[in-house]
């Protein structure tokens, strides 16, 4: 499943990079792309959405 996060604190391509790989300890295939310009985290996944944004906020990011 396909889905779309706002996540206004990210600031660079290593924000994109540790929530990439938080995501991807729990579902190790997921697809994650990030557009730090946007703000926003595309994650093509078996995770449900709430786990999606607990895996981001782990990361010390909050999803708007």
């Amino acid at each position: 499943m396909s889905m779309t996060f706002k996540v206004p604190s990210i600031k660079c391509e290593e924000c994109v990079d540790t929530i990439t790989k938080e995501i991807k300890v729990h579902d190790e295939n997921a697809k994650v792309t990030g557009d730090v310009a946007k703000k926003t985290i595309e994650v093509d996944s078996n995770m449900s959405e709430e786990s999606v944004k607990q895996s981001i906020t782990i990361t010390g990011h909050e999803v708007s």
